[in-house]
C-alpha cells in the first residue's frame, strides 16, 4: 500500500516537515470491557496527528479483545477491535487499556498472555487501570508506575506490597503506563518528542489543543492550593498529612503541630478556604476512600473501617450514612 493511501496519513492543511523514516512504530492497544474511551482515544490521538502533520507513516496503531468481539466502555458505547489477542509484530509496543471496575474486568487469559510477552522481551504497558492486569502479572514488582487516582485505593488493597505514584504518566525504562483521561496525551508526547524531537512535540501538542505538562512527575490532581485559590502553604501540609494518615487519623492538635501553627489558627484556615472544621475535612477524606473500597474490593466492612481510621463497624456506618444516607452494606448491595 503506497503511503498516499495509508489509513494511518489523515489528510490536513498543518504541516511539519520531517526527515523520511525507515519505517513506523507500532502499538497494540488491548482492550478490556468498560475501559475508558477517552483515555484510549487519548493515546492514539497525538500518533494521528503526528502522521498527519508530517505526512508520513511515523506510527501506526491497532486495537484487540481476547477474542475479536466488540466490547463495550464505560460511557456505554461499543467498540470494534481490529482482531483478536495476537503475538505482537517485533518492535510494536502492547498497552492494556481499562476503567471502572478493573478488578471485576481483569481476565485470567489476559493476564498470562501478558506475562508470556514480557518474558519475551515485548514492551507491556497500561492506560488507566490496565494496571492491575500488569499487577496481577507479576510485571510492576519494583517498578515506578501509575493509575488513575480514584481507584489507587483498591489497588492497594487488592496488591498491597505494590505503590502507585499520583502523577500523570511513568516511564520507567520499558514500563510505560497512563493514568488515564488526558494524561495518555502526556504519555504519548513524550514519546513523540524522544523518537522527533521537542519542536515536532509541541505542534502536535498545539494540534491537539493540549496543555502539556511536559514532565511524567506533573500530579494528576490539581494541587489544593490552587483549587482553593489559596497560597497558604500550613494549610496545604495540613491536608498532605491528613491523605497520608486515613488508617490512623491525627488529632487537630498533632495536625498543628506538625505544620508549625496553632489549633485555632489551623481552625480558622480551614474554615476560610474549605468552608469546614479540620475535623470535618478530615472525616470527609476518609469517607471519600471508604466508598471506593466499598465498590472496587470485596473486603468486609469491619476491615474497611479499620483502613479509614473508624476503628469500629457502628460508627463507620454512622459517619457513612451521614455523609451519603445509606448504610455501607446496602450501598454495596446497590454498587
Amino acid at each position: 500500500m503506497s503511503m498516499e493511501h495509508s489509513p494511518f496519513i489523515p489528510k490536513g492543511s498543518a504541516s511539519f516537515a520531517l526527515p523520511k523514516v525507515p519505517g513506523p512504530r507500532s502499538f497494540d492497544f488491548v482492550l478490556l470491557p468498560k475501559l475508558t474511551m477517552l483515555a484510549l482515544s487519548a493515546a492514539i490521538e497525538p500518533l494521528r496527528v503526528a502522521n498527519q502533520i508530517s505526512q508520513q507513516e511515523l506510527y501506526r496503531w491497532y486495537t484487540m479483545t481476547r477474542d475479536g468481539a466488540p466490547i463495550r466502555c464505560s460511557n456505554n458505547l461499543s467498540l470494534v477491535p481490529d482482531g483478536p489477542l495476537a503475538v505482537p509484530p517485533k518492535g510494536t509496543r502492547v498497552f492494556i487499556c481499562a476503567g471502572t471496575e478493573p478488578a471485576e474486568t481483569m481476565d485470567t487469559h489476559l493476564v498470562r498472555w501478558c506475562a508470556r510477552q514480557a518474558a519475551h522481551g515485548v514492551p507491556v504497558g497500561a492506560i488507566c487501570t490496565g494496571a492491575f492486569t500488569l499487577a496481577k502479572a507479576g510485571l510492576l514488582t519494583g517498578r515506578q508506575f501509575t493509575l488513575h487516582w480514584e481507584n489507587q485505593p483498591a489497588f492497594m488493597e487488592w496488591f498491597p506490597d505494590l505503590v502507585p505514584s499520583p502523577n500523570l504518566y511513568e516511564v520507567d525504562g520499558d514500563l510505560m503506563t497512563a493514568a488515564g483521561g488526558s494524561a495518555s496525551t502526556d504519555l504519548m508526547l513524550s514519546v513523540i518528542e524522544d523518537d522527533f524531537g521537542s519542536e515536532f512535540a509541541l505542534v502536535v501538542s498545539d494540534m491537539c489543543l493540549h496543555g502539556r505538562s511536559h514532565s511524567d512527575h506533573a500530579p494528576q490532581k490539581t494541587s489544593r492550593s490552587a483549587v482553593m485559590g489559596s497560597r497558604n502553604r500550613h494549610l496545604i501540609a495540613a491536608m498532605r498529612l491528613m491523605q497520608e494518615n486515613l488508617e490512623d487519623p491525627l488529632t487537630v492538635c498533632d495536625l498543628a503541630d506538625q505544620v508549625g501553627i496553632s489549633k485555632r489558627q489551623l481552625e480558622r484556615s480551614f474554615t476560610k478556604h474549605t468552608g469546614l472544621s479540620p475535623r470535618r475535612y478530615y472525616t470527609d477524606l476518609r469517607l471519600a476512600r471508604a466508598y471506593a473500597l466499598l465498590g472496587e474490593t470485596d473486603l468486609p466492612i469491619a476491615e474497611i473501617a479499620a483502613a479509614t481510621g473508624f476503628g469500629g463497624s457502628s460508627a463507620f456506618a454512622r459517619a457513612f450514612r451521614g455523609k451519603f444516607e445509606t448504610a455501607p452494606g446496602t450501598f454495596r448491595k446497590r454498587w
